[in-house]
């Protein structure tokens, strides 16, 4: 098991869990918001996960307070908003940080693992142009952020929020990491 694989976590209803739990599956990591402009995102992503869930992929959403408090709610209030807006069936885990000082070992370890954004788009120039500031690289930019974890626990690529669930540089690494 790799480091990333052993980090603690909680599903969105409490239960105890690792990245291990997924061993041998091809996973997307995306910090989620139900109250950001990207939000519609979900949309996508529950799309690639039913298209691509038998073939051994799994997408975790990880809600995240850290850009413009856009998650405010609880872990239920969270839960439901994604199964009654998105009928959204791909795993979540409880509310946690992705980025400044108290961000999640998780976080910490993926954003060290590849401290560069793939396809980040006008996003970006977009919060600068409202003069909302914006992490430097390595930390995460904003919410839904993506980061494909191989078969094998490593860390095998990353995201910028621009990149939607049916961009094809998305498709290439997941389908290539599902195919090693």
């Amino acid at each position: 098991m790799t480091a990333i694989q052993s980090i603690p976590l909680k599903t969105i209803d409490g239960n105890d869990a690792t990245l291990g739990d997924y061993a041998g599956k091809v996973l997307l990591l995306v910090n989620v918001a139900s109250k950001c402009g990207l939000t519609p995102q979900y949309e996508g992503l529950e799309k690639l996960y039913r298209e691509k869930h038998d073939a051994g992929f799994e997408i975790l959403g990880f809600p995240a307070n850290n850009f413009k408090q856009q998650e405010p709610g609880n872990d239920a209030e969270i839960a439901s908003f994604c199964s009654t807006n998105y009928d959204v069936t791909f795993p979540l885990f409880s509310k946690i940080s992705v980025a400044g000082t108290d961000v999640h070992p998780l976080y910490k370890e993926l954003t060290a693992a590849i401290p560069e954004r793939i396809g980040e788009g006008p996003h970006k120039a977009r919060l600068e142009g409202f003069g909302i500031p914006v992490n430097p690289a390595p930390e995460v930019l904003w919410n839904f952020e993506k980061f494909v974890v191989g078969k094998d626990g490593q860390v095998a690529a990353r995201f910028a929020p621009d990149i939607t669930a049916d961009d094809p540089r998305l498709l290439h690494a997941i389908d290539a990491a599902l195919a090693a």
